[in-house]
């Protein structure tokens, strides 16, 4: 009995950070105010935007860093940030020197190194590896950069270096030019800055647009409403629309509802209005087959454009040629310092992860926002895979421990299926019956009522994978209500 009443007792949750929107508006506030807290306490004496001392509130504390790429800025500053705690770090810096070497498994290698550790910070090839990690981990994971999806405490660098040039977050005007495809930092940022009302204005290389699901995403979940520029106008070629957003800050929401009348005239303006920031990124030449491609480079030429005279100029770092050295004296250059508060903002989130008490510190208020959709779990070896070749459920050393999962999104015609580690949509699939062996391509928008419609039903990519696997096809009009309760679309 007392072994029963033992295991069923309730763990603490354990908080994680592998998205920007793990975070709620608050949490991020809250972020915020520990790092200028920080800032304040343990000040560098020549410069306002470095920490300059350490404390002991983490004394107790070890954080280990687990790379699987090259890192400079994420992984010393992460370093930087627990040692200024007055902690300890373990690293793994080099899987080639690493078990991963050897053939291990991330789900096994993080299951071990939270026997070691308080902390992990991983960063890693494969997009939503870092999804993979928290689910393996019983203590606190955090992304430092998953493949292209995203680079959360990245973006957190970034807007707290916006508020602390613009004394705000709310209704700014943001370019970013450069790879908006292949850069996870650019996703984590636009998700933001759309979250906090900012008009977003892409500038992208050829050929590297923001994903198509990054841009969907904008749109309905976000409420971005998209305003084309007019052929002629602007200083780039490559801008061809605005993502203009409320004007109110909200935090992200499943279901946009209605449409918002938007004012034609009052979106036109935002073509002239000055930008607040520019944000740069270099050619993300490890995420594409093709190393020679064309590319925007930003010079002092460029940035002296009038809506640019005031504007901040950014970049995460590291630059290969698209930001012209010559611009480093420039007023308007804050990179290097946007590198600085890596260390403040990261020493904020450590603190707040592992609940640290101390001066000016203090928990989360809000907690992390916690989704409503539904979960679709596909059965091993059988139907449908995310579509996305370089998420970590293609990874042959994590075959075992993960699973194709997907979140339903959406209504009606618009239901789609979002992975739960890279977040890539797939939008045409076939619905089969576990019960019945049927799949049918012309059902009802999938049901997300119940999750036991879910469990009864299989998803195919298409007609082919199904009959491959033994299903027959049948159609939806023929079917008796029970069998329709499976629910399903296909296309």
């Amino acid at each position: 009995m007392a072994s029963k009443k033992m295991a069923s007792k309730a763990l603490p949750a354990t908080r994680h950070v592998v998205s920007i929107n793990d975070l709620s508006d608050k949490d991020i506030e809250t972020i915020f105010d520990t790092a200028q807290a920080y800032l304040k306490q343990l000040p560098d004496k020549h410069f306002s935007y470095r920490i300059g001392r350490s404390t002991d509130v983490g004394s107790n504390h070890i954080l280990a860093s687990l790379f699987y790429e090259p890192s400079t800025r994420t992984r010393l500053s992460f370093e930087s940030a627990m040692i200024r705690l007055g902690g300890q770090i373990i690293t793994s810096a080099d899987p080639a020197t690493s078990s991963a070497a050897k053939g291990e498994s991330l789900a096994d290698t993080v299951r071990v190194i939270a026997n070691y550790a308080d902390i992990i910070v991983i960063r890693h090839p494969r997009d939503g590896a870092a999804r993979l990690a928290a689910e393996y981990s019983p203590i606190p994971v955090i992304n430092g950069g998953d493949g292209s999806h995203e680079h959360p405490t990245q973006t957190l660098c970034d807007l707290f270096t916006l508020k602390q040039k613009n004394k705000r977050l709310k209704n700014l005007k943001v370019a970013i030019s450069g790879d908006l495809r292949g850069s996870r930092t650019i996703h984590s940022f636009v998700y933001a800055l759309a979250r906090f009302g900012a008009t977003i204005m892409p500038m992208p290389a050829k050929g590297m647009e923001l994903p198509a699901h990054v841009d969907q995403r904008l749109r309905e979940e976000f409420r971005c409403h998209m305003v084309s520029v007019p052929k002629g106008e602007g200083d780039n070629t490559s801008i061809d629309a605005l993502y203009v957003t409320p004007e109110e800050p909200h935090q992200q929401t499943l279901f946009s509802g209605p449409e918002i009348d938007r004012d034609a005239g009052h979106d036109l303006e935002m073509l002239d209005k000055k930008v607040d920031a520019l944000y740069v990124t270099r050619f993300q030449k490890e995420r594409w087959a093709e190393k020679d491609q064309a590319y925007p480079r930003i010079d002092r030429k460029f940035l002296n454009e009038p809506k640019y005279s005031d504007a901040s100029v950014m970049h995460p770092l590291p630059r290969v040629g698209e930001l012209d050295v010559a611009f480093d004296s420039d007023k308007r250059a804050v990179y290097f310092e946007q590198a600085a508060y890596g260390v403040p903002i990261r020493m904020a989130l450590i603190s707040l992860l592992l609940g640290l008490k101390g001066k000016s510190l203090h928990r989360f208020a809000g907690g992390f926002e916690q989704d409503e959709q539904h979960l679709y779990v596909q059965p091993r070896h059988i139907g449908l895979h995310c579509s996305n070749s370089n998420c970590i459920v293609h990874d042959p050393m994590e075959v075992q421990y993960v699973r194709n999962k997907f979140h339903v999104v959406g209504s009606g015609e618009k239901t789609r299926l979002r992975c739960v580690y890279c977040e890539r949509e797939i939008e045409h699939f076939v619905v089969a019956s576990k019960k019945n062996k049927w799949y049918a391509a012309d059902i009802p928008p999938l049901r997300r009522s119940t999750d036991h419609g879910l469990k009864d039903i299989i998803l195919f990519a298409n007609e082919t994978d199904a009959r491959a696997a033994g299903f027959h096809s049948r159609r939806a009009a023929a079917d008796p209500p029970a069998a329709r309760r499976a629910g399903g679309r296909a296309k």
